[in-house]
């Protein structure tokens, strides 16, 4: 197995094929850089150099008691970045990796980047508050949380259906979609799970998206039932310097991997644009 070990004695876990101008991919929670294994497969096979890494605690990574935070999951990320040495980086975050992706942003700059794509992705901020009223309330990750803590492989296969909205009339149910984000659940410490759900709920990262100063594809599903389009991307693209906004009518959360061809095909124009 790939590692690199961070300051802190943590082992990070990735998976780094092909070559070319390298994507880095940030997965959302509670899964693991599995979880972009179409997306890998599309951009190996067009002479791009493709990496993602299981965030600290999740997938094959070290299970850690401390270290469960955003800043943490960043600086994380620039150490990988850092020793592989990538340059003239594509940086891809889909839900908390979205999150994980503009905070690296806001800690470490562009040096070493030249596009970002924030897909489903959590800015600026999803906690419901008077100043974010389109957010979601606090009883919402309550909820999370407890189902996290008491019974996780119920409570995710449950999860899956509004994430990649099965739950939608006449959709067509995936089972092994369902069963693959179950087992990547469990597969993650369940301190790391549990103190993720506040990470991605109450972070506010308005001031990292104004630092994303290069291109930055904003994509996002219409029909989002887990991140809502209208406290996320609808907001974020008014912060980002350069920014360009994608919706999927009747997309859902999981959108990249119900329906990857649409979204790979959009992400190919964008970087090559």
């Amino acid at each position: 197995m790939s590692t690199i070990t961070t300051k802190d004695g943590t082992k990070i876990f990735y998976k780094d094929w092909g070559t070319g101008q390298p994507i880095v991919f940030s997965h959302g929670w509670p899964l693991a850089g599995d979880a972009w294994d179409n997306q890998m497969m599309f951009f190996g096979a067009r002479a791009f150099r493709v990496i993602a890494h299981d965030r600290r605690g999740h997938g094959r990574s070290d299970q850690t008691w401390d270290g469960n935070n955003m800043d943490q999951y960043a600086d994380d990320l620039a150490e990988l970045i850092e020793q592989l040495d990538l340059k003239d980086i594509i940086l891809i975050g889909h839900s908390t990796g979205g999150g994980e992706v503009a905070r690296y942003v806001g800690r470490h700059g562009t040096g070493r980047v030249a596009k970002a794509v924030l897909l489903a992705a959590v800015p600026p901020i999803m906690l419901k508050s008077e100043s974010n009223p389109e957010g979601k309330p606090i009883e919402v990750f309550d909820e999370i949380r407890a189902g996290t803590l008491k019974d996780r492989a119920s409570f995710f296969k449950d999860l899956s259906m509004p994430f990649y909205g099965f739950n939608r009339e006449g959709a067509a149910v995936a089972e092994g979609l369902r069963d693959t984000f179950v087992l990547m659940g469990v597969q993650a410490g369940v301190k790391a799970a549990y103190d993720c759900i506040h990470e991605f709920s109450e972070t506010d990262f308005t001031e990292d998206l104004k630092k994303m100063d290069v291109p930055t594809l904003v994509a996002h599903g219409e029909d989002d039932q887990i991140v809502p389009i209208a406290a996320a991307a609808y907001k974020t693209i008014k912060l980002v310097p350069n920014g360009t906004l994608k919706t999927y009518p009747g997309g859902s959360h999981g959108m990249a991997q119900v329906t990857p061809e649409a979204f790979n095909s959009d992400v190919l124009e964008f970087i090559r644009s």
